[in-house]
């Protein structure tokens, strides 16, 4: 296997920032790169407040958490990843965006570097052939938010090497997490099985057969799910939800994976969940409120 000591992450948002805390925590020197300058000066504090959240829960020392602090550095330069044994992209939920930003790493990476993409429903077969390095490509999908969650989904391509998913397995395990290994086919495993279940929850809601309270305190209460369906919508983002919908509905020719058109309305309209400020429920007033 590949010795990984330093990682480099594409993309500054919540998953590119909690994978950086789950790395730094891990022992890893890593660099965040991001384009969008506002988002690299925010990820101090982001990184920060969720360390202090461990501190306070007792599941982290005081000083591990400064030197996890230490380890991550940003930069505005796609230069910075030169050196990294390892490159998990996380940038937006789009392919057309991964393969720009793909053509852009040629000559940057070094030749044995590995290229990991956090996509949570994309053909990993297809974006490693829009990279110079196909071998060496897989995909690490993390769930949201990355230092609660346990799982890693470890998806190779039908090109990559044994080693190098060996090698991504063993990050995953070094940062604390449960790897698990999945095939690629659209979505994987977690999202195929949970964006259904969501959609349907968007379905029942479009069809008069119960509100969105209703919806997610059913759910709540008689499926024990600490986070009902739309509410968990709301939480991943109503148009990354929908670009997983319709991997599944394009990939797969079932018309059960049909987006609702309800949900398709609410991206049209920019209600895009918790960080668009409005989705399924108005997050404008505490507690929030429904919207429907």
């Amino acid at each position: 296997m590949t010795e990984i000591r330093r990682i480099g992450i594409v993309g500054a948002g919540p998953m590119g920032v909690g994978i950086a805390h789950v790395a730094a925590l891990a022992g890893y020197d890593v660099v965040v790169h991001d384009i969008d300058a506002s988002r690299l000066a925010r990820l101090p504090q982001s990184l920060e407040a969720n360390l202090a959240r461990q501190i306070k829960r007792g599941s982290l020392h005081d000083a591990d958490a400064r030197a996890a602090q230490k380890r991550v550095h940003t930069s505005p330069e796609l230069r910075s990843l030169a050196d990294r044994d390892l490159v998990i992209e996380s940038v937006n939920e789009d392919e057309e965006i991964k393969r720009k930003l793909y053509e852009s790493l040629k000559g940057v990476l070094k030749a044995d570097a590995i290229l990991a993409t956090d996509t949570s429903s994309i053909s990993i077969t297809r974006l490693a052939a829009a990279t110079d390095r196909a071998p060496r490509f897989l995909g690490m999908h993390f769930m949201n938010p990355v230092p609660m969650m346990e799982l890693v989904e470890i998806i190779p391509g039908i090109a990559t090497t044994p080693d190098v998913t060996a090698t991504a397995t063993e990050v995953a395990r070094k940062m604390g997490k449960t790897p698990v290994a999945a095939q690629d086919f659209p979505a994987f495993m977690v999202n195929r099985i949970l964006a259904p279940m969501i959609n349907e929850a968007i379905y029942v809601l479009y069809e008069g057969v119960g509100t969105v309270e209703s919806i997610d305190t059913a759910c709540k209460l008689g499926l024990h799910h600490p986070m009902g369906p739309l509410a968990l919508a709301d939480f991943i983002g109503l148009d990354i939800f929908l670009s997983i919908m319709k991997v599944l509905y394009e990939g797969l020719a079932d018309q059960k994976y049909r987006p609702c058109p309800l949900l398709i309305k609410y991206v049209e309209a920019g209600w895009l969940g918790r960080k668009s400020g409005r989705g399924f429920y108005d997050y404008s007033v505490e507690p929030p409120k429904p919207t429907r």
